[in-house]
């Protein structure tokens, strides 16, 4: 197994309101994978996600322990360059949030902060973002109506092409198909299937069916804990851990 992109050691993280989101977490993220973050609401899923990008920063933590290491530095540490840590750790979420710009500005904005001025590169950039995200056929000929005009399920792909655009070494998605139709899921899921080989893609799907579907490595969460992490070709088939087996069959959550 090639070295991890992330290595997460020891991680806890507790809100202000007393609540343990995350207990004592020991997790290698592999590289040019899909890494599925799986089990019932509450797990601490989404609460490792923010934390990977350090949206964390936003939220009332009030105690966080542990390091999580990207590519061998400690990203908690005081002195890391959020801005620079979120181009390299992009992640789309189960609600899309587009920005209050057209649909191409919501794809260009990020490469025209990171400083990019050649306005061909950015179209370019732009068009290919979008082609990626299985929005551009829908959207080529009015590039200039607001983001918010499109529908739940486009601005979703939109905020992956947004993403797309800054070419970041790790995709995170938190429930992104939850509003998407099953014919552009399964081109969501194909995608991620060929980005892998030069993108870390770590997802939590919203249900069993689709981790099954999309894992190369799989890690089992339930009430902040690791449960149980393995290939998804034996986690889902031949669990280790009794809570892993009891959810992987549907008899709780």
């Amino acid at each position: 197994m090639s070295a991890s992109k992330i290595s997460i050691q020891g991680y806890s993280l507790r809100y202000a309101d007393g609540m343990q989101a995350l207990k004592n977490i020991n997790l290698e993220i592999q590289p040019h994978a899909i890494n599925v973050l799986f089990g019932p609401a509450g797990g601490g899923k989404s609460s490792l996600l923010r934390s990977i990008n350090r949206l964390i920063d936003l939220a009332d933590a009030d105690r966080v322990e542990g390091k999580i290491l990207f590519n061998g530095v400690n990203i908690l540490d005081k002195e890391t360059d959020v801005t620079w840590l979120r181009r390299k750790i992009g992640m789309v979420f189960s609600r899309p949030i587009p920005l209050p710009k057209s649909i191409f500005d919501n794809v260009a904005f990020g490469l025209e902060m990171a400083g990019v001025k050649d306005a061909a590169a950015i179209r370019e950039t732009v068009e290919q973002a979008l082609k990626q995200a299985y929005l551009w056929e829908e959207v080529y000929d009015r590039l200039a109506d607001p983001g918010i005009s499109l529908s739940g399920g486009q601005q979703q792909r939109l905020c992956l092409a947004r993403i797309l655009a800054l070419e970041p070494e790790v995709i995170m998605l938190d429930e992104p198909t939850s509003a998407l139709d099953p014919v552009t899921t399964a081109r969501i899921e194909s995608f991620l299937e060929e980005i892998k080989e030069h993108v870390t893609v770590i997802i939590a799907p919203h249900n069993m069916s689709q981790s099954a579907r999309v894992a190369d490595h799989a890690a089992f969460f339930l009430q902040g804990e690791l449960v149980e992490v393995g290939e998804s070709s034996s986690l889902f088939l031949n669990p280790k851990e009794k809570r892993t087996q009891d959810y992987v069959e549907g008899r709780f959550g």
